[in-house]
C-alpha cells in the first residue's frame, strides 16, 4: 500500500515572495525554499514578511531537510529566522551555499547548520524522498529544479527558471533531463508563473552584454551601472564591457561587494586581469577610465545609488559628468522609489539610461512558449501553479488546459492548502497548515501583529493626543490643570486657544467621573479619551489616538 504525497505550501502563491513548499511522504517532510517578501506601504516599520512556520515547529521531528533552488532573496531570505525554530540540514548548490552562509554569519548561525553543497545532476537522500537537482537557467548562477522521487512518484519542482540557449556561464538548461523525467512517467508538476503573462520567450542574458558593449564604446563620461547584486552574470558582462574599452572597475554597495566577493571566489566570476579595483583608488582616474558597480537598482533608501543621487555617498560625487545605466525594471511597488532617484538624478545632470527598449535587462523567469516546453517535456498527470499572484496562476492554469490537461487534476491553491495525492486520485484540502505573515521588525520576529499595525497606521495618518492629569492620591481630586502634548496633530504653539478648549473638556469629564465614590481609574480614563475624541473630531475632523495618563501624587 503506497503511502499518500501531501504538498503544502506555505508561501508564494497569490503573492510574489516568501516561497515555501512543504512535501509530506510516509511520515516523513521535506522542505523547498525558504524565502522572504518585502513590506507592503501599509506595514509601517517592517522590515521583511516571513512564512508562518508553525506547521514546521510542530512536526520538526519529521523533517529531513532544506532543499534550496537558488540564492535569491524570495527563496533564501526567511532562512535565518527559521532556523531559529527549526534546525534542519540545507541542501543547495555552490553559489547558493556561499550566499546563504552570509546570512547565517550575519545572525550567529552558522556553527550550528549543517549546510551540504549538491552539484547538479547528483540526487540527495532524505528519508524516503530523493531529491534530484536539475541544472536550469535563472538570474542568478547555479540555479536548480528538483525532481523530487517518492514511492508514489516523481515530482517536478521548477523554482525559477528561463530557457537560455546563450548562457553566460554556457551551462544550458538541462531540458533532456526533464524530457526523460517526462518518459519515465512525472506524477505532478509544480511550475513558476511569474511571467506567464507574457507571451513568447524571454531574452537571453547575452543581449543585455551587447547593449553594454554598445553603451560603452565611444563614451567619454564616467559609467555607472546598478543591477541586482545577486545577478552574477550581469555583473560579469559589465566588467567584460569596461575590460574591452580600457576602463577600470569598482564595486559599491555592501551586498554588491559581498557578494561578488563570494561568487570571485567560487570561481562564478572571472575577473579580467587588472581591472577591479578599489572605489577610493578608482577616483584618481579620468572619467572616461572609470565604470562604477553598484547597489540600488530599486531606488532603496540605503543603497549606494540613492546615496549618491542624493549626496549622501562618501566617496562618489555624481553630476554632468557621469552616465547611470539602470540594468533592472523595478518590482511592483518599487516604481515611486525608482522614480525618484532618477529625477534626482537628472536634477543633478546626470546622463540616466534605463529605457526599457534598449535591452537593458531581461528578465530570469520563462515566458509562456518556454512553459509550454517544460509541461510538453514532463507530461505530468497533475500540475499545481506556484510562485504567482492569482491571476497569473489561473493563467498558467489556462496554459497548461491549452496543451490538453484535464481542468479537474489542476489545483489552484491558497498558503496552507495541501494537495492530496494517491495513487489514483488528486484533491485538494483547504487550511491544511497556519499560513500567514509573520513580520520581522529590527530583531523582533512574530512580535508585530495586526494591533500594533493598526496603531502604526492610526499615528502615520492621525498623529496623538497625550493627556497627563495628576490626581491626589489621597482623596482623588485633581490637582492641577491637565498638561496636553500632542505629536504629529498639530503644533500647540499655534493652537493655543485648541488646547485651552481641550483642557476645559478634559476638566468637565473628569469631574464627572471623580465626583462619583467609585472613581475607577479604567472609568477615568475612558471618559476623557471618548471626551476628547469627539470634541476633536467636531471641531477639527480628525481623529488622532488618545492617550490618557493619570499620575497620582
Amino acid at each position: 500500500m503506497a503511502e499518500n504525497l501531501k504538498i503544502i505550501p506555505l508561501g508564494g502563491l497569490n503573492e510574489i515572495g516568501k516561497n515555501m513548499t512543504v512535501y509530506e511522504y510516509g511520515g516523513e517532510i521535506i522542505v523547498v525554499d525558504c524565502g522572504m517578501a518585502f513590506p507592503g506601504d501599509d506595514m509601517y516599520g517592517i522590515d521583511l514578511v516571513i512564512p508562518d512556520v508553525s506547521y514546521l515547529t510542530k512536526h520538526k521531528n519529521r523533517i529531513r531537510g532544506l532543499f534550496i533552488t537558488h540564492g535569491h532573496e524570495d527563496h533564501i531570505g526567511a532562512i535565518p529566522y527559521v532556523l531559529k525554530q527549526v534546525n534542519m540540514p540545507i541542501y543547495c548548490t555552490r553559489l547558493t551555499a556561499g550566499l546563504i552562509r552570509l546570512k547565517l554569519e550575519e545572525h550567529g548561525l552558522l556553527k550550528s547548520t549543517k549546510i551540504v553543497t549538491v552539484e547538479s545532476g547528483m540526487t540527495v537522500k532524505a528519508g524516503k524522498f530523493s531529491v534530484e537537482f536539475i541544472h536550469v537557467n535563472h538570474s542568478i548562477a547555479d540555479s536548480v529544479a528538483f525532481a523530487i522521487h517518492t514511492g508514489l512518484g516523481t515530482v517536478v519542482h521548477t523554482g525559477d527558471f528561463k530557457i537560455d540557449s546563450t548562457p553566460i556561464d554556457g551551462e544550458v538548461i538541462d531540458l533532456a533531463r526533464f524530457g526523460e523525467l517526462g518518459k519515465q512517467g512525472v506524477l505532478a508538476l509544480l511550475a513558476d508563473s511569474t511571467n506567464v503573462e507574457r507571451p513568447g520567450y524571454t531574452m537571453s542574458e547575452r543581449m543585455v552584454g551587447k547593449t553594454f558593449d554598445r553603451l560603452f564604446a565611444g563614451c567619454k563620461q564616467r559609467i555607472i551601472v546598478t543591477t541586482f547584486a545577486s545577478n552574477v552574470h550581469r555583473i560579469q558582462q559589465v566588467i567584460d564591457a569596461a575590460a574591452a574599452v580600457g576602463r577600470k572597475v569598482a564595486v559599491t554597495g555592501r551586498s554588491m561587494e559581498n557578494v561578488t566577493k563570494v561568487a570571485v571566489d567560487l570561481g562564478y566570476m572571472k575577473l579580467p586581469k587588472n581591472t577591479v579595483t578599489d572605489i577610493n583608488k578608482i577616483k584618481a582616474l579620468p572619467l572616461d577610465k572609470q565604470v562604477i558597480v553598484t547597489t540600488g537598482s530599486q531606488g532603496e533608501e540605503m543603497s549606494a545609488l540613492y546615496r549618491m543621487a542624493f549626496s549622501q555617498h562618501k566617496q562618489i560625487e555624481v553630476g554632468p559628468g557621469d552616465r547611470v545605466i539602470i540594468s533592472a525594471s523595478a518590482i511592483p511597488g518599487n516604481e515611486n522609489t525608482v522614480s525618484r532617484v532618477i529625477n534626482e538624478l537628472f536634477r543633478k545632470g546626470v546622463e540616466v539610461i534605463y529605457d526599457r527598449a534598449d535591452m537593458l535587462h531581461v528578465s530570469g523567469h520563462a515566458c509562456q512558449e518556454e512553459l509550454k516546453i517544460i509541461h510538453a517535456l514532463t507530461k505530468p498527470k497533475y500540475f499545481i501553479p506556484v510562485h504567482g499572484e492569482q491571476r497569473m496562476l489561473q493563467i498558467h492554469k489556462n496554459l497548461a488546459m491549452s496543451m490538453g490537461m484535464d481542468r479537474k487534476n489542476i489545483a489552484i491553491c491558497e498558503n496552507g492548502d495541501a494537495v492530496e495525492i494517491t495513487a489514483r486520485t488528486m484533491k485538494l484540502v483547504p487550511g491544511m497548515a497556519p499560513a500567514g505573515e509573520i513580520f520581522v521588525d529590527g530583531s523582533g520576529v512574530g512580535d508585530v501583529g495586526a494591533v500594533v499595525l493598526r496603531d502604526r497606521k492610526h499615528l502615520a495618518e492621525d498623529g496623538m493626543v497625550v493627556v497627563v492629569l495628576p490626581i491626589s492620591a489621597h482623596d482623588g481630586y485633581m490637582l492641577a490643570e491637565p498638561e496636553i502634548i500632542t505629536r504629529g496633530f498639530i503644533y500647540v504653539k499655534e493652537s493655543e486657544e485648541l488646547m485651552n478648549e481641550l483642557k476645559t473638556v478634559v476638566m468637565s469629564a473628569a469631574e464627572g467621573v471623580l465626583g462619583r465614590r467609585s472613581r475607577d481609574i479604567g472609568e477615568l480614563k475612558g471618559a476623557i479619551k471618548s471626551g476628547v475624541s469627539n470634541y476633536l473630531f467636531k471641531t477639527t475632523k480628525r481623529s488622532p489616538m488618545v492617550i490618557p495618563v493619570i499620575t497620582k501624587l
